[in-house]
């Protein structure tokens, strides 16, 4: 999937499946899905599908939109965190989506706004 420098837009079904990687080029994971905000219209969190094996055990971690940062060369996203950082962070089994209610919504952003991360944002 490669994206013209002049299209600024895609298909959500696109973006699932796109590789995620470290700053450094360690590949992460991959986007699993979109979530957007019903009333702004705008995308809120990426669900990053991290860990696992063949499938099992894998975990969905939501990461905050503005995040990410889509690389040409990788065709892939990049963003500013470390495997280390993601064992730490909001994450949940494909069988316990969370509502994603004001509560949960408020922990994801805390911990990716945290002292140590608002630089990186």
């Amino acid at each position: 999937m490669s994206i013209a420098s002049s299209n600024r837009v895609i298909s959500s079904d696109l973006v699932e499946g796109t590789a995620v990687y470290n700053n450094e080029g360690d590949q992460l994971g991959t986007i699993e899905g979109l979530m957007i905000d019903k009333v702004s219209g705008k995308v809120r969190y990426a669900v990053m599908e991290f860990g696992g094996f063949l499938g099992i055990g894998t975990e969905r971690y939501p990461i905050p939109w503005t995040m990410l940062r889509y690389d040409v060369d990788r065709d892939g996203y990049v963003v500013p965190l470390d495997k280390a950082r993601l064992e730490g962070a909001p994450r949940y089994a494909a069988a316990d989506v969370p509502n994603y209610d004001d509560t949960y919504r408020d922990d994801v952003d805390r911990y990716y706004t945290a002292p140590a991360r608002r630089a990186l944002l």
